[in-house]
């Protein structure tokens, strides 16, 4: 990325200081902005639980078994049982003893999945915003389908309920996870605002920030319904954390100040308790030295 801006960017931010940056034009259409960032939004919280359980997956094994209609679930045979001895010299070793099946995929195959995993949550890191890196959703899509083939060779025949599964089928997967209530379901219903003014539906982006292409402002996105946001505040991160350390600095010192007063006579030695320094002050003769010492 240029140290310049060349286009419109988009800071999009969310709770807990997450965010991504996305670019575009003082000629877009406000509404396929809008369904950009959005698509964007989701993506990257499903990203995160599609590794999530990824990982889980790796860690616990498939449960093998299907929930039922009123969520119980039944047993299936074991996935050893449905698994040719051709495909089980390349498939992961399956242990169905107990309710969660271990299935180990070989080394390379584990790698690749590992590898792709971590590639897609570097590219969505909020990391990515200090680095100046905009986001795109063909790339982040590509990055999906990476894990996708990455999953499917490391794990093959996965049954469709699993929970990696259900994550990357769709965004509706994602109902009931820890990132299910921050979902845009409707990105034709969504608004997007910067400075507390709202982004029109069937405007452009230059009529609500002019035909600077060299522009870089703050955005949230709401869902239909929603009030809209708080404004951040004009205090940085930096200058936040700098009043801080300041604020607890001159406790310490107030503090150190009341104990000298209270338990010794430290101050007895400090300038402004000496009764003839106003005088000496007075008659410039404050920086006298005796004879001999001085400099």
């Amino acid at each position: 990325q240029n140290d310049a801006w060349t286009m419109v960017v988009i800071h999009v931010k969310r709770s807990g200081g997450d965010g991504f940056l996305f670019e575009t034009t003082t000629t877009t259409l406000n509404d396929d902005l809008i369904a950009s960032l959005v698509a964007i939004h989701n993506v990257r919280l499903q990203a995160n639980v599609v590794v999530e359980a990824i990982r889980e997956l790796a860690a616990l094994g498939s449960t093998m078994k299907e929930p039922d209609n009123e969520g119980a679930e039944s047993p299936l045979p074991s996935r050893s049982s449905e698994i040719s001895s051709e495909e089980e010299l390349q498939s992961p070793n399956v242990d169905s003893t107990d309710a969660h099946a271990r299935a180990i995929p070989d080394s390379r195959n584990s790698k690749n999945l590992e590898r792709a995993s971590q590639d897609l949550l570097d590219y969505i890191d909020k990391s990515q915003v200090k680095r100046r890196i905009s986001l795109k959703l063909s790339e982040l899509q590509e990055k999906m389908a990476n894990v996708r083939e990455a999953l499917m060779m490391a794990y093959p025949n996965l049954p469709e309920w699993e929970r990696v599964n259900l994550a990357l089928d769709s965004i509706a997967g994602l109902k009931g996870t820890n990132v299910g209530n921050e979902i845009i379901v409707d990105g034709d219903t969504a608004s997007l605002w910067v400075a507390g003014k709202e982004f029109e539906r069937g405007q452009y982006v230059s009529d609500r920030l002019g035909r600077n292409e060299k522009t870089k402002v703050i955005g949230k996105l709401q869902s239909q319904g929603s009030s809209p946001p708080t404004r951040d505040t004009t205090v940085s991160e930096e200058e936040q954390k700098a009043m801080m350390d300041h604020y607890f600095k001159r406790q310490e010192e107030l503090k150190k100040l009341a104990t000298s007063e209270l338990d010794g006579d430290d101050y007895l030695n400090s300038a402004w308790a000496d009764p003839k320094e106003m005088k000496k002050n007075l008659q410039g003769l404050n920086n006298i030295l005796a004879p001999g010492l001085g400099l």
